[in-house]
C-alpha cells in the first residue's frame, strides 16, 4: 500500500517539486481514462497530453515510452484502490464483512468507486504485454503478489477470530483471485451471462463455500440495500 507522504515533509518540499508531482499524477489518472477507453493500441501519447491539459513533450519527459505510462498508469490507479479500500475495510469490525466487502469493491456492485472497471480495462492490456516484456511481467507479478497477499492476510485474519475454516490461506487466495481475474474479463467484455451482479454471486458462493460461513439471499440483499442508503447519503451531502 502506498505510504503517505508526512505533512511535514510536503511542507517542506520546493513549489517546483509540488508542482511536479502534481503534473504527475494529473498524466497518470489522464492516461488512466485514455487508455482504458481507447486501449493502448489505439492510444497516442498525444492523446493522453490533451486529457491532462499539458504537451506531449511533458508526457515523454515523465514516462518516455507508452508501455512505461500503461505500467504506471495502473500502479497508481492500483495504489488509489487499496488506499480507498484500507479505509473502508478498517472500518468493519469482523473478518467476514471485510471480505465480502472486498469482493464487493473486486466486483464493481453496490457503492463502490467509480473507476473499477477502468482499471479491468488496464489490466486486459497488462496481460497482453507481459508476455514479451519482462518489464511489464515484473510489474504483473508483484501486482498479483500484492493482491494475493491481501486476501490471504483477511482469511487469516478470520481463522484466528473462528470466523473462516482452516484452509490453506494462500491457495484459497490464490483460486479466489483467479476467479475475480477470470469472471472480470467477461465483464468487461460485455458478456451477457456475467454481469457484476453475477460475477459478484459467484465470488461470493466460492468464499462462503470455502471458508464455511453462512451467506444468503438475505445477506445479499442486506448489503445492496446498505450500500444505496450510504450511496444515497453521500449524493445528498
Amino acid at each position: 500500500m502506498a505510504v503517505p507522504v508526512p505533512a511535514t515533509l510536503w511542507s517542506g518540499m520546493s513549489p517546483r517539486r509540488k508542482l511536479s508531482d502534481a503534473r504527475r499524477r494529473q498524466i497518470l489518472e489522464a492516461a488512466v481514462h485514455v487508455i482504458a477507453g481507447q486501449g493502448l493500441c489505439d492510444t497516442g501519447i498525444k492523446d493522453v497530453a490533451e486529457r491532462a491539459g499539458t504537451s506531449p513533450a511533458l508526457v515523454i519527459y515523465y514516462f518516455g515510452t507508452k508501455d512505461r505510462l500503461l505500467r504506471e498508469a495502473l500502479t497508481h490507479a492500483e495504489d488509489h484502490f487499496y488506499d480507498e479500500t484500507a479505509a473502508a475495510l478498517a472500518e468493519l469490525p469482523s473478518a467476514r464483512g471485510r471480505l465480502v466487502r472486498l469482493v464487493q469493491l473486486s466486483c464493481a456492485v453496490g457503492d463502490t468507486p467509480p473507476g473499477i472497471l477502468e482499471e479491468w480495462v488496464l489490466w486486459l492490456d497488462l496481460w497482453a504485454r507481459a508476455p514479451r516484456d519482462p518489464e511489464v511481467a515484473g510489474d504483473r507479478a508483484a501486482h498479483d503478489r500484492r493482491w494475493r497477499q491481501t486476501i490471504a492476510g483477511i482469511v487469516r485474519q478470520g481463522q484466528a477470530a473462528g470466523e473462516f475454516a482452516p484452509v490453506d490461506a494462500d491457495a484459497f487466495s490464490l483460486c479466489l483471485a483467479a476467479l475475480i481475474d477470470g469472471l472480470a474479463i467477461q465483464v468487461v467484455l460485455g458478456d451477457p451471462e456475467v454481469p457484476a451482479e453475477r460475477m459478484f454471486d459467484l465470488c461470493m458462493a466460492t468464499c462462503a463455500r470455502e471458508l464455511g460461513f453462512a451467506w444468503s439471499a438475505e445477506d445479499r440483499a442486506r448489503l445492496l440495500a446498505a450500500g444505496a442508503g450510504r450511496a444515497a447519503s453521500g449524493a445528498g451531502g
